[in-house]
């Protein structure tokens, strides 16, 4: 998952490779972070959906009528 905008030219000016375990909201965040930043990124996550628990509060507020 790179955000870097010109594709062709993407080893000039990437730094390595990171591994984030886990897709929730931090570890998306910690990906795009790191993409920013000129990293190479891999996302692990042992779910089959991506999310976390921000994936599951559709269920729980279905109105989104929740004081967080």
């Amino acid at each position: 998952m790179s955000t870097n905008p010109n594709p062709n030219n993407a080893s000039a000016d990437i730094k390595g490779s990171v591994m984030v375990i886990g897709s929730g909201i931090a570890g998306m965040q910690a990906a795009l972070d790191l993409a920013d930043s000129g990293f190479y990124v891999h996302i692990v996550e042992k779910s089959p959906s991506i999310g976390g628990v921000m994936a599951q509060l559709d269920k729980t507020f279905p109105t989104n009528d929740c004081a967080m």
